[in-house]
């Protein structure tokens, strides 16, 4: 196990720096920042309905939410189908503790990606509106165990998802839609209590509500509570939530992975190259 953890982490080491050598993945990762800053900004001065809290803290604090949201169900199941199908889970199964050094790798990388993520979001936000960091032990606290909840729920389902899913380039649309539902119904930018209440118990049972109304108990003053709907944020109902979903991306995950690995082979690969160029040749003619 040991060996397996220190695989992962020089594995964690080496995708942040190939990560630091592309400019484009790079600009991927600050396009959010910059949609953070122009739609925050042009509504600076607009206070949030039923409440004096500025609109734009609602919408920065949603951000930073949804982009942890967006990075475990979109970004983590492209990358582990996409390793999948270059040969890395396949060269990975043939060592000792591979997988789990795949696996500890794959949430070391999107953590320290997740960080930076988190810290430039409110940054830009907090330029750009006006908005409070938080400035208690107590508002950091809460901050940082919602996003370790989050994040940590979020990357193992994402690497579940992308066990199943049937290629990289197909990926992102079979992933993206229930994601956007979810962003549409869980009140990152609007209210929870405007939807119908059927919508609502959809939203109750995922994480993104719970990780949004987290990480604005840490951010925003108690007037914002005007706006959400209840009466507290809730926070040990927002930590059982996620914890809960930590619980079930650790058990799917390793044996989403285990599965995926055992049904790999050289064939498979080969197979799945040729068909790629035969692919790309027609749409190329």
């Amino acid at each position: 196990m040991s060996g397996a953890l220190g695989a992962g982490v020089d594995r964690a080491r080496l995708e942040l720096r190939m990560l630091l050598r592309s400019p484009r993945e790079l600009w991927a990762q600050i396009l959010g920042m910059v949609v953070v800053v122009v739609v925050a900004g042009r509504l600076a001065d607009q206070a949030a309905p039923g409440g004096s809290v500025p609109m734009a803290w609602y919408v920065v604090s949603g951000f930073v939410a949804a982009s942890l949201f967006f990075a475990g169900m979109l970004n983590v199941p492209q990358m582990v189908v996409a390793e999948r199908d270059d040969g890395t889970v396949l060269r990975m199964r043939t060592l000792r503790g591979g997988l789990t050094a795949y696996l500890v790798g794959k949430l070391l990388f999107c953590a320290a990606v997740t960080v930076a993520t988190v810290v430039g979001t409110l940054i830009a936000g907090t330029l750009a509106t006006g908005m409070p960091l938080p400035s208690t032990v107590g508002d950091v606290a809460v901050l940082a165990w919602v996003v370790l909840l989050g994040f940590t729920a979020v990357t193992l389902l994402g690497a579940a998802i992308g066990t199943v899913l049937p290629n990289a380039r197909e990926g992102m649309m079979y992933a993206l839609l229930p994601a956007g539902v979810l962003f549409a119904i869980s009140g990152v930018m609007f209210p929870v209590t405007a939807m119908p209440a059927a919508v609502q118990a959809v939203a109750d049972a995922f994480p993104l509500k719970w990780m949004a109304q987290g990480i604005r108990a840490a951010l925003l003053p108690d007037a914002a509570l005007a706006r959400q709907g209840t009466d507290g944020w809730q926070l040990p109902v927002v930590a059982a939530v996620l914890a809960a979903w930590c619980a079930v991306g650790a058990l799917l995950a390793p044996l989403m992975l285990r599965r995926m690995a055992r049904r790999e082979s050289g064939s498979r690969l080969s197979a799945r190259r040729e068909a790629a160029e035969q692919k790309a040749a027609v749409v190329g003619r």
